[in-house]
Parts: C-alpha cells; structure tokens; sequence
C-alpha cells in the first residue's frame, strides 16, 4: 500500500513515523500547498494530513485513495459529502490533546496571574538588583485561591480544566449548567468546538455581561471570538487580560488587532504539541490504518 503524509512537519520533529512506514510505502511531505495536494496524493490509497484541505476536487481527482487519516481531533477541512459519495474511510484521534490542553490553559492563567516572564526580564535587566526592597512587582499579581473559573464547553478538556482549577481552591461555573454564573465569573475560559452557530459568540454584547476586569482565555479555536470587540474590550479595561492559543487565521494574520497588545498572550497554536501527545498521534495513525486494512472501523467518523 502507497501511504502519503502531506504535512507531516509539525508532528514529528524528533519522532518517527516507523509504526506507519511497517504498514506500506511511505511517502512524507513537511507541507503541501493546495495546487500539489492532488499531485503528491498520486495513486496513493492512503493519505494522512493535518490541517490541509481535502475538498470535493480533490477528492474527484484521486481515484486510488481509500483511506484518510486525520491526524488531529477536527476533521472540518474535508468534505465528507465527497467522502461519503466516494466510499473513502476517514478516521481522526480523538481526545488525545485532553492533558496537554488543560496544562496549557493553565500555563496562560498562570502567565496572567503570575506574571513570571515580566519578573523575570526584570531581573535579568537588572532592577531587583538596584530594589531598595527585597521584593516588588511590576505589575498585580492574583491568587487563584477563591476566584471563579467559567468553563465554556465541558468535555473532556473543560472537565480537566475544572480538575485543575479546583485543586487551585477556585469555584468552577459550567456554561451549559448556570450561563449566567459562567459568564460573570472571574476567569472564562473556552473549551467548545467550533460550528456554524457560535462563530465570532464572543463579540461586544456577550462580554458586555461579563465581569469588569475579568480574564478571557481560549485554548479551543479563534473563530469563536468577534476578534476586533476583544480588542476593544482589552484596550478599554472591561477585560483586564486574555490569554489565547489560537487566532481566527493561522499562521497569525500579522494585522490581527490582539497582537500588539500587551495585555493579551498569545501562544502559536502549540498547546496540543507535547512530544508524549505526538507520538500518540503518530501510533494512532498507525492504529487506525492497521484497522481499515483488516476491516474494522477503529476511530471511524460516520460517513458512509
């Protein structure tokens, strides 16, 4: 069997792919731009990507293919009609990220609360070695310890979330149990997937009823924020921080309105990337097409 990966480059950078490469021909490409998807898919049964797009052309002009690894949670950027019509599997790794998304959720509160980077450049510039004092901060620091954590989106991930926010001492508010509760609390942090209906939910009326000076965070994806009322809301103090893994467009669009801000932190779409969560990914690649091949349905979405 001919297997394709056509944008291996952010999952296997110190790993290996050798699971797959024991199941076929393996072909691995870093990344692929759309005019050389169909090209490079060639007469390849098996395909395995990430974020590259695999619509009805696509599809249409690769008549070998059977098979098509997601190699994420998400599979919104292949047109299952087309997969459906075709009679091509499709699998994806579910719920892999769960631990490394909540720490990473934790690691921006954290920042937020903690402002460890900023101190620490203060250090190293020299101030605390000219203090008069043997401490000082430059700017408020927060203690998690009985504060209010809203958890929009309460799977997996926003159940690890709450875990870890209790064990902080903080009181969790589920959006789909109490809105209102969740949404006047201290720190609202975002965990549901992206649909139709809750694009761009997070615009000037909704954070019109959240809490002044509350912390906005969003591990899950940047099209559930209106991105310019975030802005605003940050330049005007009514959310006094935010912390973001993702943005509306990816790579970030360099005229994004939350970039320059110094009040919102902005990771590059990095919170799912632990190398224990990649070699997850990889050998449940590996799962997945060694299951197709025997004629079981091992992390199949329904689309047949």
């Amino acid at each position: 069997m001919k297997i394709v990966i056509l944008d291996g480059a952010t999952i296997d950078p110190g790993l290996s792919w050798a699971p797959l490469q024991a199941l076929g021909q393996l072909e691995v490409y870093p990344r692929t731009p759309a005019d050389l998807v169909v090209q490079r898919i060639g007469d390849a049964e098996a395909v395995f990507i990430s974020k590259v797009s695999m619509n009805q052309e696509v599809l249409d002009n690769c008549p070998h293919l059977k098979f098509i690894g997601v190699m994420a949670t998400g599979y919104n950027n292949i047109d299952l009609e087309a997969c459906r019509r075709l009679n091509i599997a499709l699998c994806n790794i579910p719920a892999y990220s769960t631990d490394a998304v909540a720490q990473h959720t934790f690691a921006l509160i954290l920042e937020i609360c903690s402002q460890v980077a900023l101190h620490d450049q203060s250090v190293k510039a020299g101030d605390w070695a000219r203090s008069e004092d043997f401490a000082y901060w430059k700017a408020p620091i927060r203690l998690l310890k009985g504060k209010s954590l809203g958890i929009v989106g309460y799977g997996n991930i926003g159940k690890k979330v709450a875990e870890i926010a209790s064990a902080f001492g903080m009181t969790i508010n589920v959006y789909s149990q109490n809105q209102e509760a969740a949404v006047t609390s201290d720190i609202l942090s975002l965990h549901c997937p992206a649909t139709d209906s809750n694009a761009g939910f997070v615009n000037k009326e909704f954070i019109s009823r959240m809490k002044d000076g509350a912390i906005l965070i969003n591990t899950a994806r940047g099209v559930l924020l209106n991105e310019g009322d975030v802005a605003e809301a940050l330049q005007s103090g009514k959310l006094a921080a935010a912390g973001m893994d993702v943005l509306s467009k990816e790579p970030a669009d360099p005229a994004n309105p939350l970039i320059p801000l110094p009040n919102c932190f902005i990771t590059p779409h990095m919170c799912w990337s632990p190398e224990e969560m990649r070699q997850i990914i990889i050998d449940g690649c590996a799962a997945n097409l060694q299951s197709f091949l025997k004629g079981e349905t091992l992390n199949r979405v329904d689309c047949q």
